[in-house]
């Protein structure tokens, strides 16, 4: 296997990756808001949705390289 053949696997890797942080930080935004702190869970959420605009695009682009040629 070669070098540009494991480039779209780790990639994928990096993509669940961020799917899981993105998970993680949303539950502890939540336990954050039910303490108190709404304007600090807001805030988060807000960073957050930076990479639910790019996950579209990442899915499709993964696709593609995924693909067989």
């Amino acid at each position: 296997m070669t070098n540009s053949d494991l480039l779209p696997s780790l990639l994928s890797k990096f993509y669940e990756n961020q799917l899981a942080l993105e998970a993680s930080i949303m539950e502890l935004s939540n336990w954050v808001e039910q303490r108190g702190s709404a304007d600090v869970a807001e805030n988060i959420r807000g960073a957050l949705h930076t990479i639910d605009e790019n996950e579209e695009f990442i899915k499709l682009t993964l696709a593609v390289l995924m693909a067989p040629e």
